[in-house]
C-alpha cells in the first residue's frame, strides 16, 4: 500500500470569550457533523487560545481547534457551510495535505503529566552520570590578570 495518502486539516478559531465547556461542545458538534456528512475523523487537538496576528471580528484573541479528517472531499463544503453560518467560528481554512496520516495524540491531562514526569526523572538520572567539562577558553589555566593585560592597548 502507498504511503502517501491524501487527509484534509481543518484549523478553525473559535472566539476567546466561550466558555470551556462550549469549546468543547464546538469540538463535538463538528466532529459529529463531520462523520455524519461522510468523513472520518484522524485526529481533533484543541491548540488553546492565542493572540491574533491581526483583530478579526474586533477580536484580538481565539481558540485555535485543529482537525484532520478523511474522506472524499464533498463533506468539507458542508461542515464550512456549518462553521460560516455558526456565530462562534470567526475563521476557518481546510487544507489538503499529503503525506503519512496523522496519529492520533492522547488528550487526556493526567497521561501527559505522568509523561512530563517520567522525562523529568530521566534527566535528573542522566545529569548524574555525565562529568561537566567547562569548553570555555578563558578559563583555560591563563590567571585574570594576564587575559587583561593582553586585551589593553
Amino acid at each position: 500500500m502507498n504511503d502517501q495518502q491524501s487527509y484534509y486539516e481543518t484549523m478553525y478559531i473559535l472566539r476567546p470569550d466561550i466558555a470551556e465547556d462550549e469549546v468543547t461542545n464546538h469540538i463535538d458538534k463538528y466532529n459529529k457533523l463531520l462523520e455524519e456528512f461522510g468523513g472520518s475523523i484522524l485526529d481533533s487537538q484543541m491548540r488553546g487560545k492565542r493572540r491574533l496576528a491581526y483583530q478579526i471580528a474586533k477580536h484580538r484573541e481565539g481558540i485555535y481547534v485543529q482537525l484532520s479528517h478523511q474522506g472524499d472531499g464533498q463533506h468539507i463544503f458542508k461542515i464550512e457551510k456549518a462553521m460560516r453560518l455558526s456565530e462562534d467560528v470567526i475563521r476557518y481554512m481546510t487544507v489538503k495535505q499529503e503525506g503519512p496520516l496523522p496519529t492520533p495524540r492522547p488528550s487526556t491531562k493526567s497521561s501527559t503529566q505522568a509523561d512530563d514526569k517520567k522525562n523529568q526523572e530521566t534527566k535528573v538520572e542522566s545529569k548524574g552520570e555525565q562529568p561537566v567539562v567547562s569548553t570555555d577558553a578563558s578559563t583555560s589555566g591563563k590567571d585574570d590578570t594576564e587575559t587583561k593585560e593582553n586585551a589593553e592597548p
